[in-house]
């Protein structure tokens, strides 16, 4: 596919898809399976393809930064998005991949101009299902039981608790530089909404700064909980979902940054 010279998006998936061929899009492809020539992977130069079980696709953006992001010019906006999420040109619901085709992010927007960064529009974490908030939760309703009824107690630090083991998130935030520590801990209990799935589109110079921080920050805390004895969904790709959350943050506080559209879409067998 066509691939336009001042936006280059990645596209990174665990498996071959055929139809992200028909999208203009950079294959990326992570993990186990075997991919066609057409894909990018991280086999080879720096890498961390041994850790993808943990990184998920953060092993691929590690590759990104070591052996191709310096080759990149200043200019171009490199962004990155996954096999089932897409950057699209507005608010549409996207139902087929006719559609999508049709959709997708193929351009920077006029818009873009006076941002250095574009995050994907935030979801909302302040509603928990009750009897999920009590089943999972129940370690912070003893801590605190207004958070039962206190939407704003509702946050992000809360939902990590509830789905990634609790109190996992503040021992991360421990191994964070001290330029950053009180302030993520501050947006992680006083937001309630975040930017998700490590998704964001900037240029060289910003995208330098940003894997610098975080893998500094990742390879921290894999001190703390290590790689072996992380089970289970919700934890076994712990590291992805602390890039998650410290993305949305990070992008908000050292870039200016605008909140764009994107879909979930998977092609139906």
């Amino acid at each position: 596919m066509k691939q336009y010279k001042n936006l280059k998006l990645f596209c990174i998936t665990n498996k071959q898809l055929n139809y992200l061929d028909e999208l203009p899009l950079v294959l990326a492809g992570v993990g186990e399976k075997k991919f066609k020539k057409n894909y990018l992977t991280g086999l080879k130069g720096k890498n961390i393809q041994k850790k993808e079980k943990n990184y998920s696709e953060l092993t691929f953006h590690y590759w990104f930064w070591k052996n191709l992001l310096k080759k990149m010019d200043n200019k171009t906006w490199i962004g990155f998005c996954q096999k089932r999420r897409f950057w699209i040109k507005s608010n549409k619901q996207i139902k087929s991949l006719k559609e999508l085709k049709k959709y997708i992010l193929k351009k920077p927007d006029k818009k873009w101009k006076k941002y250095e960064s574009i995050i994907c529009k935030p979801i909302n974490v302040d509603n928990p299902k009750r009897m999920k908030l009590v089943k999972r939760g129940w370690k912070n309703l003893i801590k605190d039981p207004t958070i039962i009824l206190n939407k704003k107690k509702q946050n992000i630090e809360l939902q990590f608790d509830m789905h990634h083991g609790y109190g996992q998130l503040n021992k991360a935030i421990i191994q964070l530089p001290q330029k950053d520590r009180a302030d993520f801990k501050k947006f992680v209990t006083e937001e309630t909404s975040f930017n998700p799935h490590i998704m964001f589109i900037s240029k060289k110079k910003i995208l330098m700064e940003w894997f610098k921080d975080v893998f500094y920050w990742l390879f921290k805390c894999e001190k703390t909980f290590g790689l072996k004895n992380l089970k289970g969904y919700d934890q076994e790709r712990l590291y992805a979902y602390l890039a998650e959350r410290y993305m949305s943050y990070w992008f908000r506080k050292y870039t200016k940054y605008l909140e764009w559209h994107w879909t979930f879409f998977e092609k139906k067998k």
